[in-house]
């Protein structure tokens, strides 16, 4: 049994910013997630998910932005938006051949904020 990480697995930071470029290029070209994104800094956006992935993988990085919730309140996301994005995501790790057990690692990372991605200004945090 190896010590191998799944950070280790996705080729650390440079790999899942690979991963995560190829991803946000898919949402940007897809015509019914790319207008969400018209007028984001795609720099930061880029920048933020890859950290937050490497945190989630094992690796090093922290994610240090603006908690998830709140970073998408303003965001009109749908169940079936974010079902469009996990199929672009799963296209991204398909596309460098990252093994099925580990793409289900990184998609349930993200999948755990559904609900978070999902929250609009006016409903009440559950405490």
């Amino acid at each position: 049994m190896t010590d191998e990480t799944l950070y280790d697995r996705l080729g650390k930071k440079e790999g899942i910013r690979t991963v995560v470029d190829d991803f946000y290029d898919r949402l940007l070209a897809d015509a019914e997630l790319g207008p969400f994104f018209e007028r984001a800094d795609m720099e930061k956006l880029r920048r933020t998910q890859t950290d937050f992935l490497c945190e989630a993988a094992g690796g090093p990085e922290t994610y240090d932005a603006e908690p998830v919730r709140e970073a998408h309140l303003h965001i009109p996301f749908t169940p079936d938006h974010i079902q469009r994005a996990v199929e672009l995501l799963h296209d991204s790790l398909d596309a460098f051949d990252v093994p099925e057990e580990d793409a289900d690692a990184v998609v349930q990372a993200i999948a755990a904020y559904e609900e978070d991605l999902l929250a609009r200004p006016d409903d009440t945090e559950e405490e």
